[in-house]
């Protein structure tokens, strides 16, 4: 299971949870004043890849960096 953030429209107060694909925040509530007026956030999240991390991957994946 994904983890989802979600940040509480009332209390401004940001919390992560393990959810299903698909389920939506109807039946969450904030856990800092129990309102359910939540919004999903865009979280950042990282990979890895197998093996050595030096410049032939860095080159093989482009340098990570935007520009």
């Amino acid at each position: 299971m994904p983890i989802y953030e979600y940040q509480c429209r009332e209390c401004d107060h940001r919390f992560e949870i393990l959810q299903r694909m698909g389920k939506g925040s109807q039946k969450l509530a904030c856990p800092n004043c129990d309102r359910k007026t939540l919004d999903k956030q865009f979280s950042i999240f990282s990979g890895s890849v197998a093996g050595n991390v030096g410049s032939a991957n860095a080159d093989a994946c482009g340098s990570g960096r935007f520009t």
